[in-house]
């Protein structure tokens, strides 16, 4: 089956989330979700939310998964509000135990976080399925931008979070707690392993240098052929190479302490204090 496919980019963040729905009925899930935020003055907002509730309405869609291919360092997630708003389980790799308790630790997040990814509503692992409607989606695990990361197969299309960007520009780095180009290369096999037409959907784009527009959907073929990082038949060696000395170069997410610290807890921010406060933690030298 080719499911429908609606992007909604999030140009503060650079993040393209998806509604994915059956071709015929109104089952859908939700990919890769944002939740506004703005640093300078805490502030939280749910514009691109929204934008993601408008559609769903207006095309009388049922919202059954709302999914996350990993914890991400550069956005929150705006899951608990759409869930609220429309529906949905929250479903995310299993190994986001792995995740918690590191940052637990980076956060002093005290024996109150549970580290047993209770937060979330489903914790999938390799080879799981879940279903929407008529659609089947298969689950891959593919670590090594994180230890937690999934891509999504549904019908002909591959949502692929942070593992592979467009060809032109590459692959997610690998220096985050836990990651691994090594990992990385295995798990881009696999994706590459798909048929040469499956639809691939990238999780962020920042316009490779000599492209003009934001670009989010190229193919399983496109990839293996023109990927800047990985095409041709690049060897892990020279891989693992590429993939170390691009990443020591790399500065920290803007946006990585705030997002770590609510993406591990399913999207929900740290409880409130008894006057109904709430505070996120600013680690000193600890990434």
């Amino acid at each position: 089956m080719t499911p429908d496919v609606k992007a909604f980019f999030d140009q503060a963040t650079n993040t393209v989330s998806y509604v994915v729905r059956e071709p015929q009925g109104g089952a859908c899930a939700v990919i890769d979700s944002v939740l506004d935020f703005d640093q300078a003055s805490g502030r939280t907002d749910t514009k691109s939310a929204d934008a993601i509730i408008d559609h769903v309405k207006q095309q009388g869609l049922r919202v059954e998964w709302i999914l996350e291919t990993h914890v991400h360092a550069d956005h929150l997630s705006a899951a608990p509000y759409l869930q609220e708003q429309i529906g949905g389980e929250i479903g995310i790799g299993d190994r986001i135990t792995m995740v918690q308790d590191t940052f637990g630790k980076v956060f002093n997040e005290g024996t109150e976080f549970q580290r047993d990814g209770s937060q979330f509503d489903a914790l999938f692992k390799e080879g799981d399925s879940f279903h929407f409607g008529q659609m089947r989606g298969d689950v891959l695990h593919t670590p090594g931008h994180t230890p937690a990361c999934l891509t999504y197969v549904i019908g002909d299309a591959a949502f692929v979070g942070d593992t592979l960007f467009m060809p032109d520009f590459g692959t997610a780095r690998c220096d985050f707690p836990g990651g691994s180009p090594k990992a990385l290369f295995n798990s881009i096999q696999r994706i590459l392993a798909l048929p040469d037409e499956t639809r691939v959907f990238v999780g962020h784009d920042y316009k490779a240098p000599g492209r003009d527009d934001f670009a989010w959907e190229t193919t399983v073929g496109e990839q293996k052929e023109l990927n800047v990082h990985i095409g041709k038949g690049r060897d892990v060696e020279d891989f693992v190479r590429m993939r170390d000395e691009r990443d020591a170069t790399l500065g920290m997410p803007r946006l990585i302490l705030p997002s770590i610290q609510v993406n591990m807890r399913a999207g929900q921010m740290p409880h409130e204090d008894d006057a109904g406060n709430v505070f996120l933690k600013i680690p000193i030298n600890k990434l």
